[in-house]
Parts: structure tokens; sequence; C-alpha cells
């Protein structure tokens, strides 16, 4: 099967799988999800949901970070991991939204990656959730699944990003954002995936498919 079928059978398959997929980050406003987002950098969505569900009723805008202080954000988030270089650059991040931007968050790449501890990966998801920009946040796992199935042979996150934005259409990017990520989380998993129940297994490339449910 040629890449642009494979394509086209991916897209088919995880629309469907995974409807009007969304985050799975909890969050009231966008300053909440970037903050989320800066929260889950070696942590998984469900240990910072933990932590927001209940803060986030009180912590809405930057200054009320600011108005903590970087002790308490320290032990507000000491359950996720590097939580104390996190708290720092939330705080700084806090900072920058509050004296540079008047509590607003920049709306470019540029702009999000000169905040403390938004890189591009961070950037892009921020905007591609919040604003449908045509951005695919490659991690390790969407690197995973495209090599799995063929679309790409690439040898590190990096080289796939670069090739996602050449053989995926603009449109195409930020729906398959979220839909990739619920993809590989409850179905191509890294280890023992779901081949046995998934549609494009006869045209993967995966050479250790699991085909046997247990």
């Amino acid at each position: 099967m040629k890449r642009q079928e494979k394509i086209e059978l991916l897209k088919k398959t995880v629309f469907e799988m995974f409807p009007d997929a969304k985050t799975e980050l909890e969050h009231n406003n966008d300053f909440q999800l970037l903050i989320a987002i800066l929260m889950s950098a070696q942590a998984t969505d469900k240990q910072v949901n933990i932590i927001n569900r209940n803060f986030f009723q009180h912590l809405i805008q930057p200054q009320d970070w600011l108005n903590l202080g970087v002790e308490e954000i320290t032990d507000f988030i000491n359950s996720v991991s590097f939580f104390n270089n996190k708290a720092k650059n939330i705080y700084k991040t806090c900072q920058i939204l509050v004296e540079k931007y008047d509590s607003h968050i920049p709306e470019t790449l540029e702009e999000l990656t000169q905040l403390p501890w938004v890189w591009v990966k961070t950037a892009k998801v921020f905007l591609s959730v919040t604003k449908n920009a045509p951005y695919l946040w490659v991690d390790t796992h969407v690197h995973r699944v495209l090599n799995r199935i063929g679309i790409v042979k690439t040898k590190s996150p990096l080289e796939t990003d670069k090739k996602a934005s050449q053989i995926f259409s603009s449109e195409d990017l930020s729906p398959l954002h979220n839909t990739l990520v619920l993809f590989w989380r409850y179905h191509c998993t890294a280890r023992k995936p779901k081949c046995y129940s998934c549609p494009i297994q006869p045209w993967c490339s995966y050479k250790n498919k699991n085909l046997e449910e247990v």
C-alpha cells in the first residue's frame, strides 16, 4: 500500500475511533491549559488533573499564581516530576504574562517559546488546541505510531515532526493532534498494542503485531 493510501486509512480509522477528540488535560480557560501543559512534561495527564481539579477553581489568572509565590507553587505541584523547576518557571511565566502581556497569552510560536519552560512542542500543543493552528505535536508516541504503520521511516520525533508537516495537509494537522494522542494512549500502546482489533493492522508495517486479545 502506498503512503498516501495509508495516510487516508489512518485518518479514516482514528477519526471514527475518536470523533471530536479533545485534550484530556482539564482546564477552564486558555491560561489554565498552558499551565497544565507545562506541568504535564514527563508526567501523565491524569497526575496533572488530580492536582488541578480543585486548585483551578481558585487559580484562574496569572496573578493568582504570583500571589501564591514560588514556595507554595512548589508545594502545590510536588507530586509531578521536576516540580522544583516547574514551579520556578511557572512563576516566571506568570510574571511575564502579567508584566508584558497584560495577563493575555501570546498567540505565536515565536512569542510563546520566549516564555520559561515553553518549548516549540509545548507551544504547538497550546496553539493546536486553542486556535486550531495547523500543528501536529510529535512526541515519542506519535513518532512510534507513524513509524509502526509505515507512514514514515524516521529515527527521532524531530525527524517525524518535520516529515509530518510535509506529508499531511495543513487542514489535517490540528484534527490529528488530539486524535493521535488518544489513538496511541488507548489503542496503539507501546506494549501490547491492540493490533487484533485495529482496522489498519492488515496494512501496518509493525513487525511484532499483537494479534491475540488477552
